[in-house]
């Protein structure tokens, strides 16, 4: 299975730290956002990784050049700006991601969860990682209840939050056209359809979407490495 990393967007809330610096190339813990995703793709398996480009999108490919994780090839999807949002982003890749299940990765979380062990059901064209919903995103987006997603303003199951990490079929966003779009709306289909399921992660989760919880992000791993040296 092949592997996307949305890295794309403006990060308006992040401003004014991603007026010159695209968001996944913002450290913590002592390496970018993107690179704690590579290293973690490496470490699971992957050997292929696609990574649209959009927002001061130049500057990452030399980033990572030389940096990779070992026997993990890198390929560009380029959109250049505006870019093309999460759902035209992922339908642009799609003749790099091939015609198989693939992963997606938010370039902007900061994640332990096992990209190993996510797997697409037969039938389900999203399987989405869900988490408790935070402070910042009370309601969260979908309900999960025996593996299957449902409407939020459903009835069924417990309300969670989209981790941004999820596999998909490419059948998701071939029923669309190229262009900008979101990929919420083809969520909501596909759950409406009976065709998304979910799993929940407990472990350790961040939206690094504002420059406070970056910070937050950062105080934590440093504590963390003072702990253990």
């Amino acid at each position: 299975m092949k592997a996307m990393i949305l890295a794309a967007g403006r990060g308006e809330r992040l401003r004014p730290l991603t007026d010159a610096t695209p968001k996944p190339l913002l450290e913590a813990g002592g390496e970018t956002l993107i690179g704690a995703h590579l290293r973690r793709l490496a470490a699971a398996g992957f050997e292929e990784v696609v990574v649209n480009l959009g927002w001061l999108g130049d500057k990452i490919p030399p980033a990572l050049e030389g940096g990779a994780p070992r026997g993990l090839r890198i390929r560009y999807s380029r959109e250049g700006w505006p870019a093309l949002e999460t759902g035209g982003g992922i339908r642009q890749a799609l003749p790099l991601l091939g015609p198989g299940p693939f992963l997606v990765v938010n370039g902007d979380v900061w994640a332990d969860i096992d990209l190993a062990g996510l797997a697409l059901p037969e039938g389900s064209l999203a399987h989405l990682v869900m988490v408790a919903n935070p402070d910042h995103h009370p309601d969260g987006d979908f309900r999960l209840a025996g593996g299957r997603l449902f409407p939020k303003d459903g009835a069924r199951g417990e309300p969670l939050t989209y981790s941004g990490i999820g596999v998909f079929r490419p059948a998701l966003f071939e029923s669309r056209g190229p262009g900008r779009f979101p990929l919420a709306p083809l969520l909501s289909e596909a759950i409406a359809a009976g065709a998304a399921t979910g799993s929940r992660h407990d472990g350790e989760w961040d939206d690094v979407g504002t420059p406070a919880r970056l910070a937050a992000l950062r105080q934590r791993l440093s504590r963390r490495t003072v702990q253990a040296g």
